[in-house]
């Protein structure tokens, strides 16, 4: 079954975009969330096919950005936008936090929003159908605490105590967005951006000593890294 999860604190407006969605998608299911902390709860307790929210809830003018980071930190549920916050200002905003739509109010029709909510769930689909099984993880073994570089497919990685934590924490979230918040907690000094950056490119230019194609540290713009699957 699909699950939608639907985070909308004016009624009515709830209710209307649950109608059009039991029009374009009949057999989902759809949770309606009226605040922020009720919303923040339930997305914790469900894994949801799609989300779709606005961006200002009750008093909390960016209460849909809050929920969105949230997302992206532990799922990579796709968030569909719909505000009435103006879209040549908000749209860019949404796509840099990975937003996979952006819908102004008063603006869109009916049909507008069930051919983007199928356009989504059809990508959804799609995405998953193509996920292999749930990937092995990573043949890779190393104990920052004792400061042992760690054995990559089999060679030693050269790396510095600050770069090995911080590949701990990439390799515990393998898949997830590790982000800048995070990694400012394995490191002793330097919490800035650019510290960060600097022990990512380190630990790129070790694995590339071993494998010049290595390419699994993903960039997250504006958030932090990924480590993806080999």
């Amino acid at each position: 079954m699909i699950k939608i999860a639907l985070i909308e604190d004016d009624e009515p407006t709830s209710n209307q975009l649950r109608q059009w969605i039991n029009a374009g998608k009949p057999e989902a299911r759809v949770d309606q969330w009226f605040n922020r902390d009720d919303a923040e709860a339930a997305l914790l307790r469900e894994q949801y096919d799609l989300v779709i929210l606005d961006i200002e809830l009750g008093r909390e003018r960016h209460a849909g950005v809050a929920i969105i980071n949230a997302i992206n930190k532990h799922s990579a549920t796709p968030v569909l936008v719909v505000s009435a916050m103006p879209a040549t200002i908000y749209r860019s905003i949404m796509k840099a936090l990975d937003a996979w739509d952006y819908l102004q109010k008063a603006t869109f029709s009916e049909d507008d929003f069930i051919e983007t909510l199928l356009e989504i769930l059809r990508a959804v689909r799609e995405k998953k159908s193509q996920q292999k099984a749930v990937p092995e993880p990573v043949n890779i073994s190393l104990d920052p605490l004792r400061q042992r570089n760690p054995i990559w497919r089999g060679q030693r990685v050269n790396l510095p105590l600050t770069a090995q934590r911080i590949l701990a924490v990439l390799l515990e979230h393998q898949g997830q967005v590790v982000t800048y918040d995070d990694l400012y907690e394995v490191v002793k000094s330097g919490r800035n951006r650019e510290n960060i950056r600097k022990h990512v490119s380190t630990i790129r230019d070790a694995f590339r000593e071993i494998d010049a194609n290595f390419n699994l540290i993903e960039n997250v713009p504006l958030r932090g890294f990924r480590w993806v699957s080999e």
